[in-house]
């Protein structure tokens, strides 16, 4: 009898600790929380036509990303070129990075990103980097030298492809 009275005792207080069928059961998928300037991921006009940066904002403000250009020394004249950041931060909206050394040149951004022309999220220009571009050229016998620009740089709009055709 003993036996039977502890197996009920038991089972009445499992049942009592679940949760009422009423009530949600508490889930562990909460959403992270965004990362602080993740709005400003993405690709950006360069110098020259058909040429971007890719900028991602990780997180504590951490910015990767890469330059993709045109070659223009004559060994890679007209050649694609990725120039994978070597640092870059966001820190509020000062924004700063370098790239790798890439044929003899690498680029240094400091500047800010912000909000441009575009009129809703994913248009052309929504988003902008301003600030100023260095770049370091080191030529074949190891002489540096470097020139300074204010650039601002386009977001691309979310919808880039092809133009369509105009007849």
């Amino acid at each position: 009898m003993l036996a039977g009275w502890l197996a009920f005792a038991c089972a009445t207080a499992l049942a009592q600790e679940k949760p009422p069928a009423s009530e949600p059961a508490p889930t562990s998928q909460a959403k992270p929380p965004d990362r602080p300037g993740a709005e400003y991921s993405g690709m950006y006009s360069f110098l020259k036509e058909g040429e971007f940066v890719q900028v991602t904002v990780e997180d504590a403000g951490r910015v990767t990303g890469f330059v993709s250009r045109y070659g223009d020394i004559e060994s890679d004249k007209g050649v694609f070129l990725d120039q994978f950041f070597k640092t870059g931060k966001l820190e509020g909206a000062s924004l700063t990075f370098t790239t790798d050394v890439v044929h003899g040149t690498a680029y240094e951004f400091k500047g800010t990103v912000g909000r441009g022309e575009g009129k809703k999220p994913g248009d052309e220009a929504y988003y902008v980097l301003k600030g100023m571009l260095t770049e370091r050229v080191t030529d074949v016998n190891q002489k540096t030298s470097s020139k300074s620009r204010e650039v601002t740089f386009k977001a691309f709009p979310s919808d880039a492809g092809p133009e369509p055709s105009r007849k």
